[in-house]
């Protein structure tokens, strides 16, 4: 067994298919289809299965791909403290994010990590709470910003906490008050975020026994401005997720201060490039004043 047929393996299955995991690594489909029935053959099983759909992992390509990933990571990991040894810095770090953090965040982070560090390659990886989870989990991304509680067995390091607070038109018929008591909230049609975004949100009325009355699900922030500015409803929402927001949207504070704490998580076994991006996050976060936890 090779480390190369490991890697076009891993590759497949974070591109979900044979095509996209040959551009990815420069080579030729057949070259991908015959180190993938070679590393079977060795193997003594089938790793995935090809459908109309795509690649699918069979249940011994589940079992098998966590090891096959520590392999990769390890040697990864080699490569760069290698290279600290000779003095030299290199690596990739593959960052999970979810839009507010790319926003207001990541540009600013980037830069300077790329400016501190310009021989380790990052690379952004955006989706939601589900999504970003599970990318974390099968190794598609080193390390990715998150909202608590983060899923064991990742480590979490808290950052910020973000108050949540209530949006509404100014001519929607509101209580003309700083603050809205849960019992008001609840009255009110919400507009929302889709249900893989909206874990804070649910929590925070499970926490203060009220019901959420949802009038509509959307999955973009300007879209749920659309429909507060049109006086469809009213919405909870995040600080962070405020950029922005239309001028003639009221922001109404909760009876509760209520947030939701963002953090870095990540395995165990982080690279040292992934290791410095953590840290520069942390460091870069305090100076700005954001670190409030």
């Amino acid at each position: 067994m090779t480390l190369s047929r490991y890697e076009i393996f891993h590759t497949i299955v974070q591109c979900g298919s044979l095509t996209k995991a040959a551009e990815t690594l420069n080579l030729t489909q057949p070259g991908i289809s015959h180190a993938i029935t070679n590393l079977e053959k060795e193997l003594g099983f089938t790793l995935l299965t090809r459908n109309r759909s795509g690649i699918q992992l069979t249940n011994n390509g589940e079992r098998i791909l966590p090891y096959i990933h520590d392999i990769i990571m390890t040697n990864e990991k080699i490569k760069q403290e290698a290279a600290a040894i000779n003095g030299l810095e290199t690596g990739i770090v593959r960052i999970g994010s979810f839009s507010s953090i790319s926003i207001k965040w990541l540009p600013h982070l980037i830069k300077h990590f790329q400016s501190a560090h310009p021989g380790i390659t990052l690379k952004l990886c955006e989706g939601d709470y589900t999504t970003l989870e599970k990318w974390l989990a099968n190794g598609n991304i080193d390390c990715s910003f998150f909202v608590s509680p983060a899923p064991k067995p990742f480590q979490f390091l808290p950052l910020h906490k973000d108050k949540m607070v209530c949006i509404a038109s100014h001519n929607y018929p509101l209580p003309n008050n700083e603050k809205l008591s849960f019992h008001e909230i609840e009255k009110e049609p919400l507009i929302m975020p889709s249900e893989s975004w909206d874990n804070d949100i649910g929590l925070l009325f499970a926490e203060n026994q009220k019901n959420l009355t949802i009038k509509f699900r959307v999955s973009d922030d300007q879209a749920i401005f659309a429909m507060v500015e049109n006086n469809l409803g009213i919405s909870i929402r995040p600080e962070l997720t405020l950029a922005n927001l239309p001028a003639n949207i009221r922001i109404i504070g909760l009876e509760t201060d209520c947030f939701r704490l963002i953090g870095m998580a990540s395995k165990t076994n982080r690279s040292p490039a992934t290791e410095k991006f953590i840290d520069m996050t942390y460091t870069w976060l305090n100076e700005e004043g954001f670190i409030n936890v």
